[in-house]
């Protein structure tokens, strides 16, 4: 089983670990070159402070994230699942997890990535700024440049995928058949609305009990039995891959 997170715009700083390996990272042979013209164009692009604020939707009081994107090269790294920050990860909690369910989270983990396509839990990575709707002077949308390359990456994952990223970054390549959960509150009425920012939430609680379960879903079955066990109220379209996980208003 593969659970594909999304990125967050906000990252943690620092790090103990070697400057950015892009051979280290996962699916190297296929992925470095993007990732390599894509870290080039930014460390080049933070020498224009304006052009930076332009192209990555930056106020002048973030040009510390200009700064990380000039240091993409030198600066330490963190395990990806430890470089993200948000509600979604406080969810997550890895720095509570046990060292064999922390084996798992690196086992079962993905982060989607405007900058690196998709990395594992635990590739080593920098902070940086780049969001899916960004574009950078003299290439094409990001949707474009990382398709051809990260699509088929994805596309031959073997076992169940379970899609937790947001529509903007499973437009950069899509999975077919993958799992997606869509989050709904419900009122005492049973009227329901769609949950947006804290969506993220019970996203990465969903993701939280697949590091921590000892099952291994092989399909989207056994998937809704292991996320009812854990007390999620799930949904499934007739014979679909997509779950409505329903939480209270």
């Amino acid at each position: 089983m593969l659970v594909l997170l999304p990125p967050s715009e906000t990252k943690h700083t620092g790090g103990s670990g070697p400057p950015l390996d892009l051979a280290a990272l996962t699916a190297a042979e296929e992925l470095t070159g993007v990732r390599g013209q894509l870290v080039d164009a930014l460390v080049a692009l933070a020498d224009d402070v304006p052009a930076s604020r332009s192209a990555l939707g930056l106020s002048p009081k973030q040009d510390d994230e200009v700064e990380r994107n000039a240091a993409l090269r030198t600066a330490p790294t963190l395990p990806a699942v430890q470089r993200y920050t948000g509600v979604l990860y406080d969810a997550l909690d890895v720095g509570t997890l046990t060292k064999a369910q922390r084996a798992k989270a690196d086992a079962r983990l993905a982060v989607g990535s405007a900058l690196f396509g998709v990395v594992r839990a635990g590739d080593p990575i920098p902070a940086y700024r780049l969001s899916a709707h960004s574009h950078l002077p003299g290439l094409p949308n990001l949707r474009a440049v990382w398709k051809p390359v990260l699509a088929p990456v994805l596309a031959a994952t073997e076992g169940l995928v379970v899609d937790l990223r947001s529509g903007s970054y499973q437009a950069l390549a899509p999975v077919p058949g993958a799992v997606t959960v869509d989050v709904v509150s419900e009122r005492a009425d049973g009227s329901r609305a769609v949950v947006s920012h804290f969506n993220k939430a019970h996203k990465g609680r969903v993701a939280r009990l697949l590091v921590t379960s000892r099952a291994e879903p092989g399909d989207v079955t056994a998937l809704v039995a292991l996320l009812r066990r854990g007390g999620f109220h799930v949904e499934r379209a007739r014979g679909g891959s997509a779950l409505t996980l329903v939480v209270p208003a």
